[in-house]
């Protein structure tokens, strides 16, 4: 019997990935059941609290104690806010997910819940993915570890992460095949009608222009580059419009935006391109016209490589307009 562990910080929890979690894992053990065999997991949602109210205070969860689970095999942290103040509401529980983890427990992070995990050290040098949305506050909290927003889901040494919303869904089908197997894994995914083969949430990173880093000479060259997107930019004829060297803006321009200029160029003409395609009726090869491009070859290579995905199928993904 494998004892599952859903830990409910104090804050503001994502009570779906509480939920989700347990009816989903529930429905598994049912089912393996179901198939003769004997019960795999017992599933308990613990925390600190006897009561934690939830959604302006429409929901409440019921933990048992955790001071009462001893050991558990797997533990899982659901989506919670990630400011200071809650760090240190849940200091305990941090200490507590490091001490399950030294004496044997896999642990599972959701979504945001990946701050916490973090927080315990246990990430430090390993893997980790987290709402692509929240990828610069962890990178600057948690410099140590090596973040993966391309990555739905990641797995090392026992530990387990996962990126943004409802893709926690992805986590659990993954923790259902490690402890079931995967005919289990596909009952379930079938049952809750889930993509078990989603693997990255690339085709779903809005682009942001990292302009909240204070060097106006950077700005400068971001401006510029965002109003050129159909022309030849040379970045050496930028720097010297800038009356800065090559070399110099290159690094200022990493460390402003965490990006090479090149990088960003093709990130903003990227993200150009996945609105044209969202909303118009223009053809994929105007739009790559559009944004600065004239070889197909190259255009595809760049924006798969961004998106995960060709624009082909980013168009018929997002856009419902008849082209």
């Amino acid at each position: 019997m494998k004892h599952v562990t859903i830990v409910v910080p104090e804050g503001d929890v994502n009570l779906s990935s509480i939920t989700g979690s347990f009816e989903i894992l529930s429905q598994a053990n049912a089912h393996w059941q179901r198939m003769g065999n004997e019960s795999m997991m017992d599933i308990r949602i613990a925390g600190f609290m006897p009561e934690i109210k939830l959604d302006a205070g429409f929901f409440s969860v019921y933990p048992v104690n955790i001071n009462d689970v001893k050991k558990t095999d797997l533990l899982i942290i659901p989506s919670v806010s990630y400011d200071s103040q809650v760090m240190q509401d849940n200091a305990g529980l941090i200490t507590w997910i490091s001490a399950q983890y030294k004496a044997g427990a896999e642990v599972a992070s959701m979504c945001s819940g990946a701050f916490l995990l973090a927080a315990t050290g246990l990430l430090d040098g390993k893997s980790c993915s987290t709402h692509w949305n929240l990828s610069a506050d962890f990178k600057r909290l948690f410099p140590n570890v090596h973040l993966h927003t391309d990555k739905l889901i990641t797995s090392e040494k026992g530990i387990y992460t996962n990126g943004g919303g409802y893709s926690f869904l992805n986590l659990i089908l993954f923790l259902v095949e490690q402890y079931f197997g995967r005919e289990i894994a596909v009952y379930c995914s079938k049952i809750f009608q889930i993509d078990i083969e989603r693997s990255s949430q690339s085709p779903f990173h809005i682009f942001q222009m990292q302009k909240n880093h204070g060097d106006d000479l950077i700005s400068q060259a971001q401006t510029y580059i965002e109003h050129n997107l159909g022309e030849k930019i040379s970045f050496e004829d930028l720097a010297v419009k800038l009356a800065t060297s090559r070399r110099n803006f290159d690094r200022r321009f990493i460390k402003a935006t965490g990006n090479t200029p090149v990088e960003y160029l093709q990130r903003v003409k990227v993200e150009a391109a996945k609105n044209a395609l969202e909303k118009g009726r223009k053809s994929i090869f105007e739009v790559m016209m559009e944004v600065g491009y004239s070889d197909d070859k190259a255009f595809r290579e760049v924006f798969k490589k961004i998106t995960g995905i060709s624009p082909l199928e980013y168009r018929a993904k997002y856009n419902k307009v008849p082209v």
